[in-house]
């Protein structure tokens, strides 16, 4: 019988609707038929697997919509995460985007819902798949289908709609009670149920400076012809990956250096303050930001916010009763701020050192006095929440945000997500240098998200710049390292569910030696070679 059967059979019931299940510790959608002995698992939205199956079922009601209203040649767009939803654009378009268009096409997706219309999954033969998606005008899916060897290839269908997914379905549209669609800058947002609670979304908010460098960067990877995996994989075919890896560094090293003339720019600045989510490459940002300030003239002082935790039996706890390092409050926040302020009056000052074995700073006689042109250059996860530096003057501070906003596609409607790319820098990065299993890694990165979305993302705005980490062809090098650590996870483990999933979305790239890797990459902090020091 199917999921769905045994779900009704069963009365397997929960708060919410069940959306899918893992089988033997595999993700698969309710009509999946179970044929052998299993352990099933079903989850609801608020399991991560739930919510990306809800989502991409939102990617396919949208094409339909868009499919059905507009003509064969104005194409949907799904480009990247903001403000709780998805920005897309419908390339093509004869005039510009109207309110009265979006709601139109919201309307649309309202009275799909209605109708309950099954989500179609379809196993054909790959050449078949491709005949499939070209004559539905997506040339985008061609090119990437062509340069895969699979035999069979999933094809979804929504009525008359046809797409693929990187994934599951919820069974029918009658599935997806709550969303939104809302004109936002030029193009419109797709709002999504909230994480914490599904019968609301969040309110929209406006993150200039986060969306004008994803702007920046999906516009200059257009430019350059590597928006999707397929344009990446056919330079490689062309052997013309070197060139793409130059280019796209001096990319990045422009930006670096534009950022260091703005700091330059502003002669009060004392100290730059560098913040972001975990495997962004804060520490070699950090140090190539350095090299380009000393370029300047400056003669940068780096100091570790971690110096300054708090003694262990002090830090706080959270609601569980364990010490909570990662909230601001962790940190000796008095002493913290009266070291740069005495360092900035020009006083020599005594740094301590943390000792993570005992919990407690130590005194070894580290000092230092900056001169005229010194500038302290600080990495830590809250260092643009303005608690940080409270007792440090503004106009003193230079306040950074890196991340990396992952700049190309899958496809049109098959974006990757940011955490994605991060949370694979971190496995391999993990392995190599950490002695941490992938299995350890997948366990706490939920935990590391949560810890994000509460002492990072909240305070990105505040940001004087924001430099984007990501390379479009990093994904490719990462991938025969990614590949050997998470085969290693066991199908016994509960993380073989993200394991597979993370080895699926791999199997879209074609792998690049790591050699014309420079050795000042952001990418080298992760897969070893760097010509700095960690």
């Amino acid at each position: 019988m199917t999921l769905k059967e045994y779900l009704h059979l069963c009365h397997v019931e929960g708060e919410h609707q069940m959306l899918g299940a893992l089988v033997n510790h595999k993700v698969r959608a309710l009509s999946y038929r179970i044929n052998k002995p299993a352990i099933i698992q079903f989850f609801d939205y608020y399991s991560k697997y739930g919510r990306d199956m809800y989502i991409r079922s939102l990617y396919l009601l949208l094409c339909k919509a868009v499919h059905d209203l507009l003509p064969l040649k104005v194409k949907l767009r799904i480009k990247h995460s903001i403000s709780g939803g998805r920005y897309c654009t419908l390339d093509n378009l004869d005039e510009p985007l109207s309110e009265d268009l979006v709601q139109r096409l919201f309307h649309s997706m309202q009275q799909t819902v209605k109708r309950n219309i099954p989500f179609e999954r379809i196993e054909m033969m790959t050449p078949n798949a491709i005949e499939e998606f070209e004559s539905h005008g997506l040339e985008d899916k061609t090119e990437l289908f062509k340069q895969r060897d699979h035999i069979f290839t999933s094809v979804y269908k929504l009525e008359n709609t046809v797409n693929y997914y990187f994934g599951y379905m919820v069974p029918s549209t009658s599935y997806l009670t709550v969303f939104g669609l809302e004109k936002y800058e030029n193009g419109m947002l797709l709002k999504l149920p909230s994480a914490k609670k599904f019968s609301a979304m969040a309110k929209t908010r406006n993150y200039p400076k986060l969306f004008s460098v994803y702007q920046q960067n999906k516009a200059w990877a257009e430019h350059m012809g590597v928006s999707y995996v397929s344009d990446v994989n056919r330079l490689i075919d062309e052997k013309k990956v070197k060139e793409m890896i130059l280019v796209a560094e001096a990319f990045q090293e422009k930006r670096i250096i534009s950022v260091a003339e703005a700091i330059a720019a502003r002669p009060n600045v004392k100290m730059v303050l560098i913040s972001g989510p975990s495997s962004s490459g804060k520490t070699t940002t950090c140090k190539r930001i350095s090299v380009q300030l000393g370029v300047l003239g400056y003669h940068p002082v780096l100091i570790s916010v971690d110096d300054f935790f708090l003694e262990r039996e002090q830090t706080p706890k959270d609601e569980n009763g364990n010490y909570d390092f990662e909230c601001v409050e962790a940190i000796d926040l008095p002493l913290f701020n009266r070291t740069l302020t005495e360092l900035i009056e020009g006083k020599r000052v005594e740094l301590p050192t943390f000792n993570f074995t005992t919990g407690k700073k130590e005194w070894n006689g580290k000092s230092i006095q900056l001169d005229e042109k010194s500038i302290m250059v600080i990495e830590g996860i809250h260092c643009l929440n303005p608690k940080l530096t409270e007792q440090v003057p503004d106009d003193v501070k230079f306040k950074i945000f890196v991340s990396a906003l992952t700049s190309i596609s899958i496809d049109r409607q098959n974006p990757i997500p940011t955490t994605d790319n991060r949370l694979l820098r971190r496995i391999v990065r993990d392995y190599n240098y950490r002695g941490y299993s992938a299995m350890d890694t997948l366990r706490r990165w939920p935990s590391v998200r949560n810890g994000e979305e509460k002492n990072i993302f909240p305070f990105q705005e505040n940001a004087d710049e924001m430099i984007n980490t990501s390379l479009v062809f990093e994904l490719g090098v990462l991938k025969p390292y990614a590949n050997t650590i998470l085969r290693l996870v066991p199908e016994t483990a509960v993380e073989y569910a993200e394991a597979s999933r993370l080895l699926k979305f791999l199997s879209y790239f074609k792998s690049i030696p790591p050699d014309s890797i420079p050795g000042l990459s952001i990418l080298r902090e992760f897969v070893g070679g760097s010509k700095f020091s960690y």
